[in-house]
């Protein structure tokens, strides 16, 4: 069983890592915004002291795989940053399947508002990442009650 407090999930990209929080019952997933990538280190320091701002007890890591449930690149790099995330902040990493999370939040911003191009990109990172991270609360709820 998981610790109780709040999760992060972060939507892995080579430009911009889309940040969501849950509360701190684990039941509610709210986008957060994201970190612009500027280097690894600085990067992984900027996570480290989120975490310890908000008082994060565990995150989730977007995990792109192809279509088919292949893993290529994108998702080596991403189970390389999820350990680094993991020794960073000392706390348990766990990767989740994110084939879905980009199309899901661009229909649901297209839907929700009208196109504004330059924000548009950092609020789909962030909704990404808070829809990521509702799918892995909703999980994790359904095993404990299957226990």
């Amino acid at each position: 069983m998981s610790p109780r407090g709040p999760v992060l999930a972060l939507d892995y990209g080579t430009k911009r890592i889309g940040l969501a929080v849950s509360d701190s019952e684990g039941e509610f997933a709210f986008p957060v915004g994201e970190l612009q990538r500027r280097n690894p280190k600085r990067d992984l320091e900027e996570l480290a002291q989120l975490v310890r701002e908000r008082g994060i007890v565990e995150i989730v890591v977007g995990l792109p795989l192809h279509l088919d449930g292949r893993a290529g690149a994108e998702a080596e790099a991403a189970r390389d940053f999820a350990a680094s995330v993991g020794s960073a902040t000392g706390l348990p990493v766990e990767l989740l399947d994110e084939r879905w999370t980009s199309r899901e939040a661009e229909r649901a911003l297209r839907e929700s508002q009208p196109r504004r191009r330059k924000r548009e990109r950092a609020r789909l990172d962030a909704a990404a990442a808070a829809i990521l991270l509702r799918t892995f609360l909703a999980q994790r709820t359904a095993d404990r009650n299957d226990s």
